[in-house]
């Protein structure tokens, strides 16, 4: 990890990825597969130290892009923050396929007549079913969108559905853009994790503020 960043720092690359996932390949044993490798929130805490020792001293440090089990819009956000102010977007790739498949998936059956009840009671079309179509249709236009693979809808929907929560988030934390999110917009919910990552224990949480209210 101090290599690489060291080094995309001294040839000023544009971007690293950091990457918490388990080591090997899917032809690996199943041990390597579930288990070697150091965990993400160690992994990318190491990262943000090392790139913030660079930054102290005045040297290039490039964006950043931890990786690694990203699913949902609470952990992008918490991606965004263990690494700020570095990290500049959150890679993904387990989940974006998963969506492209179910978008397939219910592709499939729409042609076939085959839904699913779950499914069925939402309707029986694209349009129906995938709750973006009408935003896609209107954007791309009718004929580009009957085109279109029901994967890449199933994707795009995912996407949307990210976005739409990112930005409840962000709001939420009064950060209206990605470069105002800061490392202390999140909390450490044990004392380990807190010693791990350098985020503020939960308990401890603007402790000052609460003291000089009570106080007052």
């Amino acid at each position: 990890m101090a290599r690489a960043v060291r080094y995309v720092s001294k040839y000023k690359l544009d971007l690293l990825t950091v990457d918490g996932a388990g080591g090997g390949t899917g032809m690996s044993p199943w041990r390597m597969m579930n288990e070697w490798g150091v965990p993400p929130v160690e992994l990318h805490s190491l990262m943000y130290e090392y790139a913030r020792r660079l930054a102290d001293k005045g040297e290039y440090v490039p964006a950043l892009a931890p990786a690694g089990g990203f699913t949902f819009e609470d952990q992008i956000f918490k991606g965004l923050a263990i690494g700020a102010p570095f990290t500049k977007l959150v890679g993904m790739a387990r989940s974006p396929i998963a969506a492209a498949m179910v978008g397939k998936t219910l592709g499939m059956a729409i042609e076939a007549h085959q839904l699913p009840v779950y499914v069925e009671r939402f309707g029986s079309t694209r349009d129906e079913i995938f709750v973006t179509s009408g935003d896609l249709r209107k954007e791309i236009g009718d004929k580009e969108f009957e085109a279109l693979p029901a994967g890449a809808i199933g994707l795009y929907t995912y996407y949307e559905r990210l976005g739409q929560g990112l930005r409840q988030l962000m709001c939420g934390s009064r950060k209206f853009t990605l470069n105002h999110i800061t490392r202390d917009d999140i909390a450490a919910l044990t004392p380990d994790a807190a010693r791990v990552s350098g985020i503020q224990y939960i308990m401890d949480v603007q402790k000052e503020e609460v003291d000089a209210i009570l106080n007052s």
